[in-house]
């Protein structure tokens, strides 16, 4: 069964003048090569001012990836367009009492995850996703980027890895060079050793890190 990763932007966006933030394309390009050739990625309550840009940067990948549609719509208003009820969507809650595992993919064919990727300290944007009903699992007790929790629930729900059987690493240290390092607050699966990032994040980091010291 094909499964549906619905990501409910909620970052009100509508001051930044022609795109979301360079960190969010990338974790949201990240999402639709995780989802997997046979998956599919909706990208609900975006802005007028960034949706454009966002199909604009997701028609660039030229790798294999799930089919995505970005919606200005909310997931409630999707979800009621095409008369899906909210019981077959399953809620990524940090706070859900019972955690994600392969069984859930006979009960789910879509996944929704609430709030702008990473926020350090967590801000607990999916409460407004909580309130509105939906069932909900968790992915363990340690905070992970939106584009990571997409990895995880297809691993899981479409692979049939059980949650605690994917490799992690913690609080990574992304190093650049001899000098030069940061600490990435998050749970990340891991590729051998490394964390898997979004295609350029690393770059990205450094060149912010390079700012931060530009007076």
């Amino acid at each position: 069964m094909p499964f549906t990763y619905v990501i409910e932007h909620m970052e009100e966006d509508e001051t930044t003048p022609e795109s979301l933030p360079p960190w969010v394309e990338l974790e949201y390009a990240h999402m639709i090569t995780l989802a997997g050739i046979n998956g599919r990625v909706e990208f609900t309550h975006l802005s007028h001012n960034s949706s454009s840009s966002l199909d604009a940067r997701l028609a660039l990948i030229n790798e294999p990836a799930a089919s995505y549609k970005v919606h200005t719509q909310s997931v409630i208003e999707l979800l009621k367009q095409n008369n899906i009820p909210i019981t077959r969507v399953c809620l990524l809650d940090p706070k859900a009492q019972t955690a994600l595992a392969p069984e859930d993919s006979k009960i789910f064919d879509h996944f929704l995850f609430g709030g702008t990727p990473g926020d350090d300290p967590p801000r607990d944007r999916t409460s407004e996703l909580r309130q509105l009903g939906f069932p909900s699992r968790h992915l363990g007790s340690v905070q992970m980027t939106t584009d990571t929790a997409l990895g995880v629930t297809k691993r899981v729900v479409d692979d049939k890895v059980q949650l605690n059987s994917i490799p992690y690493v913690d609080f990574p240290t992304i190093t650049f060079n001899a000098k030069e390092s940061v600490e990435m607050p998050f749970r990340y699966i891991v590729n051998g050793r490394e964390p898997i990032l979004p295609p350029g994040m690393r770059e990205l980091l450094h060149e912010d890190l390079n700012k931060s010291f530009d007076f």
